[in-house]
């Protein structure tokens, strides 16, 4: 178990015929390394692959026609971002290049701004989504996943509510105006050396409560950094799909429950079309004004929480501001 990231099948805990057997599982490798592989999530393999197809095809189609789907005004996590402009070891205060990748980015599929229109502050979590009107059927591909994977995140809470000896509805309030970031990634071959310390993605943390990832195969994938220091390959079975915390479920879990450093490594042979890789996936964020408090079985007897209580776009803006330069955008996550 110390040199591998625990694989999980969740499916007796959604058919409720196993769900403390889940739970105990998923409590141990949340609190050991915050990184699990899991099958039996119920996501449909067509809606996965659908998703990196239409994706695919979208980022095979010329730059200036991928512009169009960038956003205007703020740089929110909507829409099209090109190859090496977002570096995510900022988010760690370091001075490296950017990554060297491409995104396009979802927000709610839902519209909450109506809700939150007496809170300024949260325009950007619920800023409208940039569609993309090309290749035919992309945007209901990526609609399809975002929708799967929403399910999913809250079935995982429910998980975590038993692992956390909580009742099983525990997280069910935080999460009905949430913001969370849909981000399908595209790590083409490289046509250049890399410059000293530049990453296909650098070493951070996810700041949000949970993380799904879908990924195809490739040379020059994710890595986890183990607690002992060294860097872990995470190459999940066809089909499973890789779940990790982010700094709030940390928060959240007064600590119990580590939000690990995370990278995706550089090919070896940087221009082989093997080396093609894409990834899909989905950052969990509550409802903008979900309070972050330390649940009540993390806290030890006699003791006061590690951390104050604050609300989910607190806790997204403070991470922002503590940032290299402040510039990423409200929500803005990973791998």
């Amino acid at each position: 178990m110390s040199g591998r990231i625990p694989a999980i099948d969740i499916a007796p805990f959604l058919a409720g015929t196993g769900k403390t057997s889940v739970a105990r599982q998923v409590a141990e490798a949340c609190e050991r390394i915050g990184f699990l592989v899991v099958s039996g999530h119920g996501i449909e393999a067509a809606v996965i692959e659908r998703a990196f197809e239409r994706s695919r095809a979208f980022f095979d189609r010329p730059r200036d026609e991928k512009d169009r789907c960038h956003p205007c005004g703020r740089a929110r996590q909507r829409g099209f971002h090109g190859f090496a402009t977002r570096g995510l070891a900022y988010t760690l205060g370091e001075e490296t290049p950017p990554d060297l990748r491409e995104t396009y980015f979802l927000g709610p599929v839902d519209d909450h701004r109506a809700h939150f229109a007496n809170l300024p502050e949260a325009a950007d979590a619920y800023a409208p989504n940039i569609y993309p009107d090309f290749p035919a059927g992309t945007a209901e591909a990526l609609i399809a996943i975002y929708r799967a994977y929403e399910r999913l995140s809250v079935d995982l809470l429910r998980i975590f509510a038993v692992a956390l000896r909580q009742p099983e509805d525990y997280f069910a309030g935080s999460v009905v105006r949430h913001f969370s970031i849909l981000s399908s990634h595209h790590y083409p071959p490289l046509r250049e050396t890399p410059r000293p310390g530049q990453l296909r993605t650098g070493a951070h943390t996810d700041y949000g409560a949970l993380t799904i990832l879908a990924m195809t195969e490739a040379d020059g994938g994710l890595e986890v950094r183990m607690p002992d220091g060294a860097w872990q390959p995470v190459v999940p079975p066809r089909a499973a799909l890789v779940v990790n915390l982010g700094d709030m479920m940390a928060r959240w879990t007064n600590g119990r429950w580590v939000s690990t450093l995370h990278r995706v490594a550089n090919p070896r042979d940087l221009e082989s079309a093997r080396s093609r890789r894409q990834t899909i996936g989905y950052f969990m964020h509550p409802d903008y004004d979900a309070p972050i408090r330390a649940i009540p079985s993390c806290v030890p007897p006699g003791e006061e929480p590690r951390f104050p209580t604050i609300t989910a776009g607190e806790h997204i803006a403070a991470k922002i501001a503590a940032s290299h330069d402040g510039a990423a955008a409200v929500g803005e996550q990973r791998v």
